[in-house]
């Protein structure tokens, strides 16, 4: 590995003391990331658009670090923004043909609030067709693939964030994360993935402004490196209503305080969702489980069972569906058969659907409760299943039990969705074929400080190695 792949991969925490001791200079970094673009994108296929002002943001980066002017808390540090969000200027398909040729006139509010802090967007990663699906492909750029081995899918929908920040084509990815969009991309290529609190980083534009089920969310390599990356995102919004409910916290400071491990009570169930879990998987997670509790951690293993919440999520997801694409059913007939069905499911469904769905997630909601008024966390498999060939729309059974959607198999992360908790997910170890796996810290309403704290333990006493060529 040469000196700027290692300066690629470094954490934002590194980077941000190299830059800031003009050790290492924006320019400097940005090439080296587009040598890791140039190493590793015909293989994965992770960026799909390179921005066009890249240089000269980075040239300007640069000067400002030498006027010493005032820096941003991600001043020169390359990210990635997943292709369903707006960058002005640069090329936005959503993964979908109808937009093939789309440019916004204006950034997103994420990204804007990246520039502000200094951020270089490097380009745009891949992604489902609107974020539908876990595993990412699209008729217009195909499939991502993972780096640890590139017959697999690296999940989805923000699949090229996550296979792009394991090979050091950035060091931030931007995503979005319904049913587990940033979480299972992490899990399958052994990065770490925050769904956080529902408006704590305003999602706009938007065509559902009350949408408490997806969220917008980070990547990154290190779980040190959220605390940064929530400091220059979150924060209230007038144009997203619901970002006044999620508290504004002082993320950088709050986290660095360690988290007290002794005493600490900890729920871990394996199977949430009752649909069986790969048994290497669940040895890494268990693993995992047995090193905290070697900390002194309290673990009470939970038979908790939330599979009633899976009809719920589909309503939920078929209402979602409808009411971000209702100005788009004239395309309906042009749209890629999972983006297509789930319109389609909203349009058909009784309404009744909903009502029981909101019920069940009432009822979900009431369950954490309990299990919150005697442990801090809920810890569980992000993914029940190792990464599958990318030519699969989705992995048709497990151990044996048919799954009976093509969502049905990412149950543990929309199960997860459903109360609007702050979840992440951490590596926790390799399984037997040497693939990285997922588990997931679910944590107290508005409590990211403390699903980061234990994240961060995590991935000291598990440490992943990232991917390497072949």
């Amino acid at each position: 590995m040469s000196k700027w792949s290692e300066v690629a991969l470094l954490s934002v925490r590194e980077l941000r003391e190299l830059l800031k001791a003009r050790k290492l200079s924006p320019v400097e970094l940005v090439k080296a990331c587009l040598g890791q673009v140039e190493e590793w994108n015909a293989e994965v296929n992770a960026l799909v658009t390179l921005s066009t002002d890249l240089l000269s943001d980075a040239r300007e980066a640069e000067a400002a670090i030498m006027r010493q002017e005032d820096l941003g808390v991600l001043h020169g540090i390359p990210i990635g923004i997943k292709e369903v969000t707006p960058v002005r200027g640069i090329r936005t398909t959503y993964g979908s043909l109808v937009y093939k040729d789309y440019v916004p006139k204006q950034d997103a509010l994420v990204v804007s609030r990246f520039r502000r802090a200094g951020a270089i967007i490097l380009g745009k990663t891949n992604a489902s067709e609107f974020a539908a699906g876990a595993n990412t492909y699209n008729e217009v750029f195909g499939s991502t693939r993972n780096p640890w081995n590139s017959n697999l899918t690296s999940g989805g929908s923000t699949g090229g964030g996550a296979a792009g920040l394991a090979t050091g084509m950035f060091a931030i990815a931007e995503g979005t994360d319904l049913g587990g969009s940033l979480r299972i991309p992490a899990a399958f290529c052994g990065v770490v993935g925050l769904r956080p609190s529902p408006g704590l980083i305003p999602t706009s534009p938007s065509d559902y402004l009350w949408d408490t089920l997806q969220v917008t969310g980070p990547m990154v390599r290190s779980a040190d490196d959220l605390p940064l990356v929530l400091e220059a995102l979150a924060g209230p919004s007038s144009d997203c209503p619901i970002s006044g409910w999620a508290p504004q916290k002082d993320f950088v400071a709050k986290c660095t305080e360690e988290i007290p491990l002794k005493g600490l009570s900890l729920a871990y169930s394996p199977d949430i969702a009752g649909i069986g879990v790969d048994s290497d998987i669940e040895d890494s997670c268990r693993r995992c489980v047995i090193g905290l509790e070697g900390l002194g951690v309290r673990i009470n293993e939970t038979a908790l069972d939330l599979s009633e919440g899976r009809d719920a999520f589909a309503a939920l997801r078929g209402h979602w569906m409808l009411s971000h694409h209702l100005g788009r059913l004239e395309h309906l007939e042009s749209f890629g058969p999972n983006l297509a069905g789930n319109i389609r499911f909203g349009l058909e469904q009784d309404p009744k659907a909903l009502g029981e769905a909101e019920r069940t997630r009432s009822i979900i909601w009431k369950t954490f409760s309990k299990i919150f008024q005697k442990n801090q966390f809920l810890l569980t498999p992000t993914v029940v299943v190792p990464p599958f060939l990318s030519e699969q729309n989705y992995p048709e059974s497990i151990n044996g039990n048919k799954m009976e959607t093509y969502i049905d198999w990412i149950a543990p992360t929309f199960l997860t969705s459903l109360p609007g908790l702050p979840v992440v997910s951490v590596p926790c170890g390799v399984d037997a074929r040497g693939l990285p796996v997922g588990i997931q810290i679910v944590g107290s309403p508005h409590d990211e400080v403390g699903v980061i704290k234990l994240a961060k333990v995590i991935q000291n006493m598990c440490p992943v190695p990232l991917p390497s060529k072949p």
